[in-house]
């Protein structure tokens, strides 16, 4: 009997380096993979912001019309054809006559491409820099929201 306890012993010892074995070859293969298996080093971003703002457009939609649902059906339409709508609700006020579109970081080419997505004339693309709102372009829509491209097609 006094030799169950030490082959008892033995076999857990055994378990262990085992164990510790396996955790040392993770280990090893996660180092190794990390310094001698490098793939290419991922692309840094552009210090050029407007090559950014080309890709990805980010968009604010605020209703000015009151019209129920108007900017969640706007903010789809966008983001169906790929602009990166960061923000939706009501604008300050419902009397907003004409959807505008306003370009927020000085970049009127992003400004010009919503307001093409939308079907909103370029004459009514303002400008009004504004970098603490993180965001491209605003979308303003006004009363005249039937002849925008989101209301023309059917929903």
């Amino acid at each position: 009997m006094a030799q169950w306890p030490s082959r008892f012993t033995n076999g857990l010892l055994n378990a262990a380096l085992v164990a510790a074995g396996l955790g040392a070859a993770v280990l090893l293969y996660a180092f190794a993979s990390r310094t001698v298996f490098t793939g290419p080093s991922p692309k840094r971003p552009p210090s050029d912001t407007s090559q950014l703002v080309s890709r990805i457009i980010q968009v604010e939609v605020r209703n000015g019309a009151g019209v129920d649902r108007l900017a969640e059906r706007t903010t789809q339409y966008l983001r169906d054809r790929g602009f990166d709508v960061v923000d939706v609700g009501n604008h300050s006020s419902f009397d907003q006559a004409h959807s505008v579109v306003i370009d927020r970081v000085g970049n009127p080419e992003a400004a010009r491409n919503v307001a093409e997505a939308l079907g909103i004339p370029f004459s009514r693309v303002r400008q009004n820099i504004k970098p603490e709102y993180y965001l491209d372009a605003s979308v303003i829509l006004g009363r005249d929201y039937a002849q925008l491209r989101p209301f023309q097609e059917a929903p």
